[in-house]
Parts: C-alpha cells; sequence; structure tokens
C-alpha cells in the first residue's frame, strides 16, 4: 500500500495551481465529459463510485461522479476534511489504500464514515507544466487489493482526462491570446501551434478512452461471432482509424478468420484458414502468445513468407498490430488491426488497443460458449425426434421448426411407433400409437425433461395393454408425482387402430390440455376434437385421464400440432385455428409432407418465437375396383 505522504491535512493550494483551475473553467456542477471518465472508471475497474475530482482552496469540486450519495451527489462539492484527494495533489504521487479503515491516517477520515469510502485508488490530473490540480479517483465500499493491470488502466484513464483538462486549458488561453494578438501576434502564432499540437494529443487521448468505452458498451451486448466481427470493425473511428479490422479464432492447430458479414473482402475469402505453423503475423501471436507489431513492408518482407508478404499487398495493408484474445483458461485468437498507410502506434494507443482486445475477447469466449451450448442443445433435440415407422399403408409425416432465436430450446416433439401385432385380432395389420407434446420452457432443462417424458410415455403405453392412451397418461402422471421431475406440460396421446374385416379404422385419444387436434373426413369436412383434460403438472398427482373415440373413414387425415402454430403476441389465436382448419379442409387430401410445408409457410412466423411440430396420419384409402 502506498501511504499517503507525510503533507499537513492544512495544505493549500498554491497560486499556481488557482490560476490554472481558472483556466480550466470547471465548477462544482455536473459535466458531461467528466461525468464519462467517470462512468468509464466504474465500468473498466468495476467499482460503485467513481469521481473527477479538483481540489480549490477550501473545498473539493466534483465535476464529474457516479455512484455518490446524497447529498453529496447534487452539491458535487465535498469539504477538505471528507478528501483523500488532497493527499494526493499535495504529494504529486498516487494514493493507492486497499482499506481506510485499517490505515493509521485516514481511518478517522469522515470520507470512511460519512461517504462509505474503503478501498481508493486516485491518480494526479495535471496540466501541461506537470502541475497537478485534482485526481482521477475509483472508490470500493468493501476492501479491495487493487490488481496492477487495474491501476494501469486508471492511469491510463487518467492521462486522457488529463489531457481533456490540458485542452479546456489551452482552449481558454487561446480564446485569451486572441484578445492581445495585435500588440503580440508573433507569440500567439506561437502558442498557437503548441496548441494544436496539444489539441491532437489531446483528441488522440480522448479518441482512446472513447474507444473503451464504445468497446465496453457495444461488445456487452454480442451474442455470436459474426455479430462480434461486425460490432468490431465499427468499433475504431478517429484520426487513427485503421482500414482493416480481422477476427480469427484459435481451433486446436488452426486459425479460422470470421469473414465480414457485411462487407465482402474478395482476397480475405482467400485466406479463411491459417496454420499456427504459417509464417503470418497473426499465426505468430499463436505461437509466441504475444502481441506482434509490423510497422511497414520492410518488416513484412523481411520476417515473414511471401504468401503473407502477397496477401497484405492485395489487402492494401502497410502496418498492422496484432494481438492475442486472452480468454478465461486458454487463447481464443487473434485480433488483426491493419492500416493502408505507415501507422506510428505509440505506447498510449498500444495499451489501448490492448485494453480493447480485453473487451474483444470476452465477447468472442461468450459466442464461443453460446455456440456450442446451442449446437449440442439443438443435437440432442433432434437425436430425439422420431424416425416416423413405415405403417402398414397408413400415411404418415412431421415437420418440426425450431424458434429463430438459438438461445430457445424448445420441449416440443412429436412421436410414433407401432404396437404388438398380438394386440390385433387378425394379426396383419398393427395399430399405430402416435403422440404430439409441449413441455414447457424454452432451455437445455425442457429438452432434457421432454426426452425422458417421451421415454416414460412410451413406457407406460407398451406395459398397459391393451395399450390405453388414458392408462398410459395415468401411469404418466403417477409416476412424475413422485419422481423429481419438474414436469409441466401439455400433450395429445393417440392409437390408431385398424377394424377387423373393415376398411375403417377408430382413433382413440385422450389429451392432457393439448390445443384440440383435427380430424379431416374423406369429404373435406373438418373436426376439432375438442375433449379434454388438465394438463401435465406433477403438483396434480395421479389424475384418472379420460379417453374418446372416433370411427375413421378410408382416407380420414389427423392432425396434431403445438400451440407455437398458432400462438403468436399480438395475433388472433382462434382467427389462427380457422386458418388452419380452411387449409387442411382444402389441402388434406394430397401430399400430406405438401401439406405440412404449405401449412407452416402460411400460419408459422418466418422467425417463429416458439418451436412448431405438426404430425399428420391418414388411413389407408379403400383402392377402386
Amino acid at each position: 500500500m502506498r501511504e499517503p505522504g507525510r503533507e499537513t491535512e492544512a495544505d493549500p493550494i498554491n497560486a499556481a495551481q488557482q490560476r490554472v483551475l481558472r483556466w480550466v473553467g470547471l465548477t462544482a456542477a455536473s459535466d458531461t465529459g467528466m461525468d464519462r471518465f467517470a462512468r468509464l472508471v466504474s465500468r473498466v475497474l468495476r467499482v460503485p463510485v467513481a469521481f473527477v475530482s479538483l481540489v480549490e482552496e477550501n473545498r473539493q469540486i466534483l465535476p464529474g461522479l457516479i455512484g455518490l450519495p446524497e447529498p453529496w451527489a447534487g452539491r458535487r462539492t465535498l469539504p477538505l476534511s471528507h478528501s483523500l484527494c488532497r493527499y494526493v495533489v499535495a504529494s504529486g504521487r498516487p494514493l493507492v489504500v486497499p482499506d481506510a479503515r485499517a490505515d493509521e491516517r485516514l481511518r478517522t477520515n469522515p470520507a470512511v464514515t460519512d461517504l462509505g469510502v474503503v478501498a481508493y485508488a486516485g491518480i494526479p490530473l495535471r496540466d501541461t507544466d506537470g502541475l497537478v490540480l485534482g485526481s482521477l479517483c475509483a472508490i470500493d465500499h468493501q476492501p479491495r487489493s487493487w490488481e496492477q493491470g487495474e491501476l494501469s488502466d486508471l492511469e491510463d484513464l487518467a492521462a486522457a482526462c488529463s489531457a481533456e483538462l490540458c485542452l479546456r486549458i489551452l482552449s481558454a488561453k487561446s480564446r485569451s491570446a486572441q484578445q492581445v494578438l495585435e500588440t503580440a501576434r508573433a507569440a500567439a502564432e506561437h502558442a498557437q501551434r503548441d496548441a494544436q499540437r496539444l489539441e491532437q494529443e489531446a483528441q488522440a487521448g480522448l479518441d482512446h478512452a472513447e474507444l473503451l468505452l464504445r468497446a465496453s458498451e457495444e461488445l456487452a451486448q454480442t451474442s455470436g461471432l459474426e455479430d462480434v466481427r461486425r460490432r468490431v470493425r465499427d468499433l475504431f473511428v478517429g484520426a487513427g482509424k485503421p482500414s482493416y479490422v480481422g477476427l480469427l479464432v484459435a481451433d486446436k492447430d488452426e486459425l479460422h478468420r470470421v469473414a465480414d458479414p457485411d462487407i465482402e473482402h474478395s482476397v480475405e475469402q482467400e485466406v479463411l484458414t491459417l496454420s499456427v505453423d504459417a509464417a503470418f503475423p497473426s499465426a505468430r501471436v499463436m505461437r509466441d502468445r504475444r502481441a506482434v507489431f509490423v510497422p511497414d513492408r520492410e518488416t513484412l518482407v523481411a520476417g515473414y513468407s511471401p504468401v503473407a508478404v502477397r496477401f497484405f499487398d492485395r489487402m492494401g495493408f502497410t502496418t498492422a498490430l496484432c494481438l492475442p484474445l486472452w480468454g478465461s483458461r486458454a487463447l481464443l485468437g487473434v485480433l488483426a488491426i491493419c492500416w493502408a498507410k505507415r501507422h506510428e502506434v505509440d505506447v498510449t494507443e498500444r495499451a489501448t488497443l490492448t485494453a480493447a482486445s480485453g473487451y474483444v475477447a470476452q465477447a468472442v469466449e461468450r459466442a464461443l460458449y453460446l455456440d456450442e451450448r446451442i449446437s449440442v442443445a439443438r443435437q440432442l433435440q433432434a437425436a430425439m425426434l422420431t424416425d416416423l415407422p413405415l405403417a402398414d399403408g397408413v400415411e404418415i409425416s412431421a415437420l418440426y421448426q425450431p424458434a429463430a432465436d438459438d438461445h430457445m430450446i424448445g420441449g416440443d416433439w412429436y412421436d410414433a411407433y407401432h404396437l404388438p401385432r398380438a394386440a390385433n385380432s387378425d394379426g396383419e395389420t398393427s395399430a399405430l400409437m402416435v403422440t404430439v407434446g409441449d413441455i414447457t420452457g424454452h432451455d437445455m432443462h425442457a429438452a432434457t425433461i421432454m426426452g425422458q417424458i417421451r421415454s416414460m410415455l412410451r413406457q407406460a403405453t407398451l406395459d398397459h395393454p391393451p395399450y390405453s392412451p388414458a392408462a398410459a397418461l395415468a401411469a404418466l402422471d403417477a409416476a412424475c408425482s413422485i419422481l423429481p421431475l419438474e414436469t409441466s406440460g401439455t400433450l395429445v396421446h393417440a392409437r390408431l387402430d385398424p377394424v377387423d374385416g373393415s376398411p375403417d379404422w377408430t382413433l382413440t385419444w385422450s389429451n392432457a390440455g393439448h390445443p384440440p387436434p383435427l380430424l379431416r373426413a374423406p369429404d373435406g369436412h373438418v373436426t376439432q376434437l375438442l375433449e379434454h383434460d388438465v394438463l401435465l403438472h406433477r403438483s396434480l398427482g395421479a389424475f384418472d385421464r379420460t379417453e374418446h373415440r372416433r370411427p375413421l373413414q378410408p382416407g380420414s387425415t389427423l392432425l396434431l400440432y403445438t400451440d407455437g402454430l398458432v400462438e403468436r403476441r399480438g395475433h388472433d389465436m382462434d382467427a389462427a385455428v380457422a386458418q388452419l382448419i380452411a387449409l387442411l379442409a382444402r389441402h388434406g387430401g394430397g401430399s400430406l409432407d405438401e401439406l405440412l410445408r404449405r401449412i407452416s409457410n402460411r400460419l408459422a412466423h418466418p422467425a417463429p418465437e416458439d418451436d412448431v411440430v405438426l404430425l399428420a396420419v391418414r388411413t389407408p384409402v379403400v383402392a377402386q375396383p
């Protein structure tokens, strides 16, 4: 811990400091630029309180602050008795305190009791002559061991804030110089040149601070690698804006370039994959596990392969800075920043770009994690969708359409399987079980529960001859009430039996709170099978399920579906069901595959908010003599 120094608590600021503070022109009022620096400190160092402090003769003003309680936040001023920043001003050195309560000098300071200051880090804010005007402060209400990286970030931000103060001072001096221009033209021109130089330096500092602020805000909202690539491309602005920013992601011994989804770089498409052993700057980053800087073409020719040189020439690059993207556990890839003209990357800009690459790395790690999780979930869900059986003349078709949002892994499913032939008196045509269900939720948990419920329902059906749908559902209810399964959802479980000595079939079904199935007669008339019981929920315990029967003429079509087809925010569900009935009536006599595609195209949203399942079964048509 750095000690506060040996200055007395009453050390006043000197006349030079008072004069410079007047040039700065900041008061005990909110300043947009200073508030932005306070927010940036709070975000980068993850502290609840941060402020820009300027120490006057009898008080401390806070033109930039975040997180300070009332009444201090409204006043934007603190008495010197509550000021830790005055030690920074008096000593001209940073003050870093892990726990002020344990500090012999500071523990009785009213800032500890009145403001809740526990951990404190303050970096001097200086003018162009090195005069300390105040400090950029980070405060935590809990003890904190400040990391060197955090203090480095705070020093970089303090440098940018000092540049902003210098810019204001120089602007004020420039205005004053204009008033005496006629009598001191030579001096004014000299001051103007200095002002321009310092303004450029200050603007560069502001650009760097803006970059970090944009990186923290923009990259926190990304959801996939393409989105990260798009936002990275638009992240860098200002005088030092690069001509190209590339993103490469590591996969074992290769680097895969994430192509720009909006702007086509023809040469970029030629080198989508690089071996880690390739003589490219980005590959060297992976091998050496450090940043690689190529200032000009001569350096590229001397240190890298002719293939890399040709690639840079075709892309029009002269200077390149390749930064490693470090994840929490491994090196994730490389951020390649390239300029068409020779570009000098000074220490401050390099530190800023390195800090920005940290935000890019976090976004890439999050995107890779989500992509992997979504891929696993999709594969799990696809694996649990049943291969439709060959059904002895019965036509059967199914369609599954996942939600547009990849994060919404649903619990919708369908199932179809033959019952043992021993259940049929003629022994020739087997009965068919069909199920469509929807487990509540849109995540991996829902998909997992769905797979368990599907398997349990199959077992319950086959364990209860004569294979009653209601008996199977009742057994499922009983099992769910005992087993530790967070079961909630709806389903229709149905059996189709051929009638002995007749071309007709019989439909037997039990509905657990699911949207009513639709039954189309051969003449095109469609009936809603409205009979149903309560939904499936473990809290309801064992339940006496009912089942219902309907005779089916040859060529009858049964349509089962989930609510994602007809239920959409801002739309009338009854109107959607009516449209579904009309589509089934008009097109239900043709190909079932075509029927399901037509229904999905007409009713399902192009980017559905929920999964959609459709299952259609048609009894055999009697051949005409």
